[in-house]
């Protein structure tokens, strides 16, 4: 029987790093301040002490420069993990990831792979402002030749991360940072999870909430909330936005006849736009009332905690949105 230990989501990821580097000489990480310094988060402590400066590179400021080397690192043949402090400053790298790392597979006739995994956080909670705290995976979502992925618990991260590291493809893993120091279950022959994969996180019968990341808390939240009324919310935790568990969220869909898509990234042409569109389609049929999506309010996010509370969702804004399909 396994040792199951408890750890903090950001120790997770940082063992999921260390692991893949021990087994594998070919893994290198490249970021700003990952080297003694541990990281911005503190994630990368003690992998530049026991990998040493050629595997745990420090860059400068330039996020096209740390990109575009990690790409050519994984062309030539190295795996290489590059973090990106905050995911604003993707945008600094978007032609790396976008037109070059998305489209090499394909552009070279499927004789070239590209094993590079672009790490960064995203998400609010932490009054980081406008230019710290955006969620963009939908930008992602929507580019042929990428994989993203956005864990919720520290088993997902560690998991996720496993088998980011191993693929011959570009993968965006998305970490939020208000769950960094999280703590939870972490067993010590924690096997790599499928990308495509989704959890159920909440059983129930009466509606389900699509989810990821720190949102999934949220629901959580939420649904303990209705039980108190005798309402069983059932939890969908995606782990993986492209591709994404069809199947799996159709299948609650089937059992509840009602669904809500609840994410911290802004609502209008989200994730959650193409979840209710897909499930409008295929799962038609078994809705019992309109498809609702809950997410962040059409705005910057402000430095004041309480405006960025404002523009957040959170679990009174689900519970609304949830007694709406429930009517």
């Amino acid at each position: 029987m396994s040792a199951v230990s408890s750890l903090r989501f950001g120790q997770a990821i940082g063992k999921a790093l260390a692991d893949a580097m021990r087994e594998d000489p070919r893994v290198i990480l490249l970021g700003e301040d990952i080297g003694e310094a541990g990281g911005p988060f503190g994630v990368t402590r003690g992998l530049w002490q026991e990998f040493g400066g050629e595997r745990v590179r420090d860059f400068p400021i330039s996020e096209a420069a740390l990109v575009g080397t990690a790409l050519g690192a994984a062309l030539s043949g190295l795996r290489p993990v590059a973090e990106i402090m905050f995911m604003d400053f993707c945008t600094l790298a978007m032609d790396a990831i976008v037109n070059q790392a998305a489209k090499a597979h394909f552009m070279f006739g499927g004789r070239a792979s590209v094993p590079l995994v672009v790490r960064t956080p995203h998400g609010g909670g932490v009054n980081a402002g406008a230019q710290h705290s955006q969620c963009l995976e939908a930008w992602f979502a929507h580019v042929p030749g990428l994989l993203v992925v956005c864990p919720a618990t520290p088993a997902d991260a560690y998991g996720l991360l496993r088998t980011a590291i191993a693929s011959s493809n570009p993968v965006m893993f998305i970490e939020n940072k208000s769950l960094y120091a999280r703590k939870g279950e972490l067993a010590d022959d924690q096997a790599p999870i499928p990308f495509g994969q989704a959890r159920i996180a909440r059983a129930g019968r009466d509606a389900t909430v699509v989810t990821y990341g720190a949102a999934v808390y949220q629901a959580e939240a939420a649904a303990a909330e209705l039980a108190k009324e005798g309402l069983e919310i059932e939890i969908i935790d995606l782990r993986s936005l492209q591709p994404w568990d069809e199947a799996t969220v159709l299948a609650s869909l089937a059992r509840t006849h009602r669904l809500v898509v609840f994410h911290e990234a802004v609502e209008a042409f989200g994730i959650g736009a193409e979840i209710a569109a897909r499930m409008a389609d295929v799962g038609f049929d078994e809705l019992d009332a309109p498809i609702v999506r809950c997410g962040a309010h059409f705005m910057p996010i402000a430095y004041a905690p309480s405006l960025e509370q404002a523009a957040l969702p959170n679990a009174e804004r689900l519970i609304a949105a949830l007694r709406r399909v429930l009517l």
